[in-house]
């Protein structure tokens, strides 16, 4: 009696999984824009350029490293 309810509930899973299948992975992510990459002028850490401080040729990667290049 224990094999066949164990059998049932194994079978009862793999229809389930089979009538309802997982997303993909790759399906729940958002797809972000590809940005360009900047090197703080200080650390020399690469990041992509929206998360960088600065303009032009200078770039930083936090206040503090921008604060302590201008002293």
């Amino acid at each position: 009696m224990i094999k066949l309810l164990f059998f049932v509930l194994i079978g009862g899973i793999v229809y389930w999984r089979l009538r309802h299948p997982r997303p993909a992975a790759g399906a729940a992510a958002v797809a972000r824009p590809v940005e360009d990459m900047v090197r703080c002028a200080h650390c020399g850490l690469h990041l992509p350029r929206g998360e960088a401080l600065g303009s032009g040729a200078i770039w930083f990667c936090g206040e503090a490293h921008q604060r302590a290049h201008r002293y």
